[in-house]
């Protein structure tokens, strides 16, 4: 039996000025996985190659089980990009029917109760909807068809704080019959931060790290001391450090194993933008 919705080895993709290097990362089933990094970093173009609307140079990239290029699986992914792509002139009762002749498993009832559940209007142009309103339009779309696999880029990015709330608690619910994922690209790292099992990091077209998001947020740390007391600090203790005028600032991977270590020093949590920021801005240890 496939545990995985998606997995991507080796693959590479060549441009002027960027490579896509030997990327490989799974999502497994019933999962939700962050995908971060900066812009630039190669996230998108991730996303495309894997719903093969880029050709790749090399590697392999399966969708439950199969490879991307067959057709069949398209109808079990709903896709959100951060611009929506709905033509102006058309209100949400117009992309119903466009829809329901689209995706075999479109269920018109559920579409309605999202409309209601987020107060988008039916019968209202799309033209003259907020960024937010059609963000969320774009994202009750994707989910109408009740696909296994919903792939997100910088989707969130329009919402205000309270519908983003929203939509991650929609995001929770869509995974849990076990068997949906959710791969979920974003630079606002506090909502990868709140909803995501795993996180991945790109960095100029590498995959940095995999990691259970628990592991990062929970037992990573910073460490933050004047530059004589970082003196004393092994550098097998930390991963990467960076050293100003007067103090030095140092990523570890057990916190509490290096506050038992060194008892005079102070060792801060660290949130996922930290850990990120670390990686990109960072020199290495």
């Amino acid at each position: 039996m496939e545990k995985n919705n998606i997995l991507v080895r080796d693959l590479c993709k060549q441009f002027d000025g960027f490579r896509l290097d030997h990327v490989s990362f799974q999502v497994p089933k019933g999962r939700i996985v962050g995908f971060i990094g900066e812009n630039g970093a190669g996230k998108s173009t991730t996303i495309r190659l894997i719903l093969d609307e880029l050709k790749r140079d090399q590697g392999q990239i399966q969708i439950f089980g199969q490879e991307n290029t067959t057709v069949s699986v398209k109808e079990d992914i709903g896709v959100v990009f951060d611009e929506c792509n709905f033509h102006d002139v058309f209100d949400p009762s117009d992309i119903e029917k466009i829809l329901s002749g689209v995706y075999k498993s479109w269920d018109s009832d559920l579409y309605r109760q999202y409309l209601k559940k987020f107060k988008i209007p039916e019968r209202k142009p799309i033209g003259s909807f907020s960024k937010g309103m059609k963000m969320k339009l774009s994202i009750i779309c994707a989910m109408a068809h009740k696909p296994k696999l919903l792939i997100l880029d910088e989707a969130t990015t329009g919402l205000d704080p309270v519908a983003r709330d929203e939509m991650l608690d929609l995001f929770l619910e869509f995974i849990q019959d076990e068997e949906c994922s959710i791969f979920f690209s974003s630079h606002i790292t506090s909502d990868i931060q709140k909803i995501a099992d795993y996180v991945i990091l790109i960095h100029q077209g590498k995959i940095i790290f995999e990691e259970q998001k628990d592991d990062l947020v929970y037992h990573y740390g910073i460490v933050k001391c004047g530059k004589e007391k970082f003196a004393s600090i092994s550098p097998d203790d930390y991963m990467i450090h960076r050293i100003t005028n007067v103090s030095a600032e140092c990523l570890v991977r057990d916190k509490e194993a290096i506050k038992r270590k060194y008892k005079d020093i102070v060792v801060d949590n660290a949130t996922l933008e930290d850990i990120m920021l670390f990686y990109i801005k960072g020199g290495a240890a």
